[in-house]
């Protein structure tokens, strides 16, 4: 316990020094693959603390790595560097420098986080093994962890546990918040192309309308989760995008669906991806038209090994004594490409709550959103006490 006050009273005295990096980063955002600045300064302060550091791992990806003794057990931390394709709405000191490019989903924290934890494990930190801290590019969308690992991250690097962090708006500043098992969902893209035959409005029985058959489909798709799949499973199918025709008078050759599909079952699934396709041909069919389905997995469900999720419980009941700062929560149907290494090692994806309504807590992917700084200390500290204790001096 005395530790974890030490850990904490030195994360709070140098708090303002990181929300000043972590500003810094916000005002110079940048994309996946393009993360120059951002690796940069990372290397930079790795280096000179004393960390082996190697880059261009999976692009722009990097890795600082910290031994101490002769202990087998190799840990691994990984935090995202990659920023939104977004425009800054909200007028604050550090907005965004460059139009249409923001950090809208606290990437630029996390980063910051794991630098304000690396300083302490370097000057100050007992333990003994292999740290691996992963900074990685291009998680938004572009599969920047699968990059890494294509690249040989986990060759290179060997893990036996890697752990990731998010912040989550809606849950209190602060606050610690784990799951065993399926904790985001997977993450698919399907383009459907109904193929018909163009007309006259006036003159809807010589053609064959890819419209009225877009507008059944679309509700027909919502039947998949209501009567194909189990009650005590999740899944969602949205459609984002219907487009068809361009004239009011004129019934168009084609119209094209855009969905997004979540599950959190690998069964489930198939499941989906199977009756999608099934759908989108019958009710093509049935209207006298073609259906072409492209589906696109994305991200697999993240999947929070057992052992790791409680351990890494356990190290936040530790750390702090308000009960109300740790808890167990319920799975969320976003996707995270963190999800591809777990598939590889064991470990643990959690949340931390960036702030409630009242506490200003915009949500993410939102062009008013802003990293809530007063986490900094806290997740350091977090990180701080999982090395200490996966990397203990005299494990029990």
């Amino acid at each position: 316990m005395e530790a974890s006050i030490a850990v904490q009273r030195w994360a709070q005295t140098h708090a303002p020094t990181y929300s000043g990096i972590r500003r810094e980063i916000h005002r110079q955002p940048e994309m996946g693959f393009e993360e120059y600045l951002t690796s940069d300064l990372v290397a930079e302060r790795l280096l000179r603390w004393g960390y082996e550091v190697e880059r261009g791992i999976g692009g722009t990806g990097l890795v600082g790595q910290l031994r101490r003794g002769d202990d087998p057990r190799r840990l691994g931390i990984r935090a995202e560097m990659d920023a939104l394709a977004l425009t800054e709405l909200a007028e604050r000191p550090h907005k965004s420098t460059r139009p249409g490019v923001m950090h809208a989903c606290g990437h630029d924290g996390h980063t910051t986080m794991l630098l304000f934890a690396a300083e302490y494990l370097a000057k100050h930190a007992r333990f003994d093994g292999t740290l691996n801290l992963i900074f990685q590019p291009a998680e938004e969308g572009l599969n920047g962890a699968s990059r890494m690992m294509a690249d040989g991250l986990f060759e290179r690097y060997p893990c036996d546990a890697v752990f990731a962090m998010h912040n989550m708006p809606g849950l209190p500043a602060g606050q610690l918040v784990f799951r065993e098992g399926a904790q985001m969902a997977s993450g698919d893209t399907v383009h459907i192309t109904l193929q018909g035959r163009g007309g006259h409005g006036a003159m809807p029985q010589l053609a064959a309308d890819p419209t009225v058959a877009a507008a059944s489909l679309v509700m027909a798709l919502q039947t998949v989760v209501a009567r194909n799949v189990d009650p005590l499973q999740a899944a969602v199918i949205s459609v984002g995008v219907l487009r068809s025709g361009s004239a009011s008078n004129v019934i168009p050759d084609s119209a094209e669906l855009q969905l997004t599909v979540r599950t959190l079952d690998r069964q489930t699934r198939d499941t989906v991806e199977r009756r999608i396709h099934e759908l989108a041909r019958a009710q093509a069919e049935s209207f006298g038209l073609t259906a072409e389905v492209d589906y696109r997995r994305g991200y697999p469900v993240l999947v929070n090994t057992p052992a790791e999720t409680r351990f890494a419980h356990g190290v936040a009941r530790k750390l702090f004594s308000d009960p109300e700062r740790v808890r167990m929560g319920p799975p969320i149907m976003a996707s995270e490409d963190f999800a591809f290494m777990l598939e590889r090692v064991p470990g643990c994806y959690l949340f931390i709550g960036n702030g409630t309504d009242s506490e200003g807590g915009c949500s993410v992917h939102n062009p008013h959103y802003d990293f809530n700084d007063t986490l900094l200390p806290v997740g350091a500290a977090y990180w701080v006490g999982l090395v200490e204790r996966y990397l203990d001096v005299s494990p029990a």
